[in-house]
């Protein structure tokens, strides 16, 4: 067996283990209760689900301008993913699009709380800057 022929298995192998990390990103979707659990089932298959892909694109196709294509791809994608999902999160959170039954730790109403109450007085302070 030649090399191309074991790329070509392999990068067919990847392809379709990318393409059913895809999927069931998306049955995580279609059938989790809340915001935050939808969004755990799309952004972890989809990272490494595209990974997956690009491996077996890279392993198809390879030529070297495509390599350094599908490389760019994946660098934004995992720079760019978990910043995303995290402010998703937090506007979900903060718009009242969680579900607080479900959630087993929380973390982010302190911190809410803190920020309001630094708030408050910082324009306490610049209504009245001699009550220091």
């Amino acid at each position: 067996m030649t090399w191309t022929a074991v790329a070509d298995v392999l990068g067919a192998v990847c392809l379709l283990l990318g393409c059913a990390l895809a999927l069931v990103a998306a049955l995580g979707l279609a059938r989790f209760p809340d915001l935050l659990s939808r969004m755990h089932a799309a952004t972890k298959p989809q990272s490494l689900g595209l990974l997956l892909l690009v491996a077996g694109l890279a392993l198809v196709l390879r030529e070297p301008t495509v390599l350094w294509t599908l490389a760019l791809v994946v660098a934004f994608q995992l720079i760019t993913a978990p910043i995303s999902a995290h402010m998703l999160g937090r506007a979900g959170y903060r718009t009242g699009k969680v579900r607080a039954d479900l959630l087993v730790v929380d973390e982010l109403t302190a911190d809410l709380d803190r920020a309001e109450r630094e708030q408050a007085q910082r324009e306490r302070a610049q209504r009245d800057p001699g009550a220091r």
